[in-house]
């Protein structure tokens, strides 16, 4: 889906959306009313087949769709809670290493916990993930120091860890900002509801009434599920964010460890 579209409001997006179905709708309806479309009951009947279809298609399509976006939403999840894991070990195996290293590569990880964090917000995503990188940096220099200084079993453990910070970083930076749901995907999924809408709407054009009872109801949970899918599809904004909880937690117990 288009940033521009990604930007706007929740709200915004579900009145784009059942406004959407519902043009298609009227459009398809006015064309059989001008038009003078009469058919008799086994034209009908292919009509029905025809629109119940492309209902068919678009329900595939919105379950294929949710179950990527709500499948991402999940992995960007437990990499929260990875990282997390990620970041608390260096930072308990830092204490089996020397000073001045011990020291230095706990300050640095306070930092990157907070740098993380702030990631999150999207107006510090690219400031906080060129931090990132730099403290992987410092981060690496201390390490690789310690290891030549003090080669053992401790100090090897250490190199792991902050390898493993790293890995993590990159692996939560690409499930967060990079994968998405395509914008195939999307084409496809819209195609197929204005299509729907459009046939549906050319089919009651012939019976002679909109039973809007019957079809607003519809366009509006279809504009419900489409937006939620839109809401999964964006990590850092929106009503379904994902939780930091375990980065907190982390970033509470490194201060209360500091404080001590």
């Amino acid at each position: 889906m288009p940033e521009y579209i990604q930007s706007l409001s929740i709200f915004l997006i579900f009145i784009i959306i059942a406004l959407l179905s519902l043009v298609s709708f009227e459009l398809g309806f006015r064309i059989s009313k001008s038009l003078h479309m009469k058919t008799d009951n086994m034209e009908a009947k292919t009509i029905g087949q025809i629109s119940t279809g492309l209902l068919g298609m678009l329900a595939f399509v919105l379950a294929f769709t949710f179950s990527m976006a709500a499948s991402q939403y999940e992995k960007r999840k437990q990499m929260v809670l990875q990282e997390a894991n990620a970041v608390g070990t260096a930072y308990l195996r830092a204490d089996l290493i020397d000073e001045p290293f011990a020291n230095d590569i706990k300050q640095l990880l306070k930092e990157y916990v907070e740098t993380r964090l702030n990631a999150v917000n999207k107006e510090n995503t690219s400031k906080s993930l060129v931090r990132s990188i730099e403290i992987h940096r410092l981060l690496w220099t201390q390490v690789r120091t310690a290891a030549k200084t003090h080669p053992n079993t401790n100090t090897a453990l250490m190199v792991q860890s902050v390898n493993e910070v790293i890995d993590m970083h990159e692996k939560r930076v690409t499930a967060g900002l990079r994968d998405k749901i395509p914008a195939s995907i999307w084409l496809t999924l819209f195609g197929i509801s204005v299509m729907a809408m459009l046939t549906i709407g050319i089919e009651l054009g012939i019976s002679g009434s909109r039973r809007l009872i019957v079809i607003i109801p519809m366009m509006l949970a279809f504009a419900a599920l489409t937006t939620l899918i839109v809401e999964l599809n964006r990590p850092q904004e929106g009503i379904l964010k994902v939780g930091q909880e375990s980065m907190i937690s982390l970033q509470k117990s490194i201060e209360l460890n500091l404080n001590l």
